[in-house]
């Protein structure tokens, strides 16, 4: 039996937009508070080893760089999972035996949505899809995808993963395919990767399924090109953080000043990306009153890649509760996409 769309009931305020009759979505009025971001960033660059969080990156400009990088030579994981979707979307049906909710986290711009919707819109007289995204970029995708699907009906929900996992745990879904593409869960440190997962895990019913796609461990220099591409797309990806500071706190960051920093710690399996200060200076951030003191080499972190093991995948599920029901690698075994059921 198809599932329905209900609004569920929630202390967290959202305002809800309707567009047509088969696509709405959510929009958390947190999101238009910038005193979440202006706290954030108070504390993130007044620390010893400053950072900035991830999350921040997917402003309209950084979503769409990000899109760019998608597509560039040397960042294979894109091409490569979607490969890999592409190739199992037979037996990829064969695991989904009823009808199924599609819940994605972090949808962007749906490409590799697709390969799933075109698996189940075939199987299904009709499917819900619940896509959760923090970039404003959830519209247009989603907009799109319901007229090229006519038995699809879309809930989007504009705001960060976990809210938006709780948001839809009070809805009344039955068999849900759970989504998390591209090696995002490799942005989360190892702490914070394993409480994610066991979210998931509750979230998860007896039938419901988890679809993960994890970058894996390979030779240095291929990693390492990825996140250092040859038209500099990663740099204003990893730049435009500060520009969004400027633009949204009052700062005077000279972006000149500053350069991209991407590399492999070995030890630690993952891609630390950072941006150099290139010279000594001061900084002002008027709408937090910081007068941010920079030295020079000094180094803001902006992101952690981590890549993985099948042995430590399997491991890491054992962990979190779930059980890998299907592992599936490309050709140079750059990436694997894993299904995953709850682990009775």
């Amino acid at each position: 039996m198809a599932q329905t769309l209900s609004k569920p009931r929630l202390k967290q305020k959202y305002r809800k937009i309707k567009i047509t009759p088969r696509f709405c979505y959510f929009r958390s009025e947190n999101l238009e508070n910038q005193s979440d971001f202006a706290t954030e960033i108070s504390y993130s660059l007044t620390r010893k080893n400053k950072f900035i969080h991830p999350k921040f990156f997917y402003d309209e400009k950084g979503s769409k760089l990000f899109e760019e990088i998608c597509v560039l030579q040397e960042y294979y994981l894109t091409r490569t999972e979607l490969e890999i979707l592409r190739s199992i979307k037979l037996e990829m049906a064969n695991h989904l035996s009823g009808d199924y909710a599609l819940i994605e986290l972090g949808s962007g711009s749906a490409t590799k949505t697709r390969t799933l919707l075109e698996i189940l819109t075939r199987k299904q007289k009709s499917v819900e899809y619940y896509p959760i995204d923090i970039s404003e970029i959830l519209k247009e995708t989603s907009e799109n995808l319901q007229r090229d699907y006519d038995n699809l009906n879309i809930m989007g929900i504009i705001d960060q993963y976990e809210i938006g996992l709780k948001f839809i745990k009070k809805l009344s879904i039955q068999n849900q395919l759970i989504v998390f593409l591209g090696s995002s869960l490799g942005n989360f440190n190892l702490e914070e990767n394993m409480k994610f997962l066991k979210k998931i895990r509750a979230l998860m019913k007896e039938n419901d399924l988890f679809l993960l796609g994890l970058d894996l461990v390979k030779d240095t220099k291929i990693l390492e090109k990825a996140y250092n591409d040859s038209k500099g797309v990663t740099s204003k990806f990893n730049l435009n953080l500060l520009k969004r500071i400027n633009d949204e706190l009052a700062a005077n960051f000279d972006l000149d000043k500053f350069e991209h920093v991407s590399l492999f710690n070995n030890e630690e399996k993952r891609i630390e990306m950072y941006l150099r200060s290139k010279e000594k200076h001061e900084v002002l951030i008027s709408a937090i009153n910081l007068a941010l003191k920079l030295e020079k080499d000094e180094l803001i972190h902006t992101e952690y890649s981590y890549k993985y093991t099948v042995s430590g995948i399997k491991d890491m599920a054992e962990k979190a509760g779930l059980k890998p029901v299907k592992i599936w690698r490309d050709k140079d075994n750059y990436f694997a996409l894993v299904l995953f059921s709850i682990k009775n």
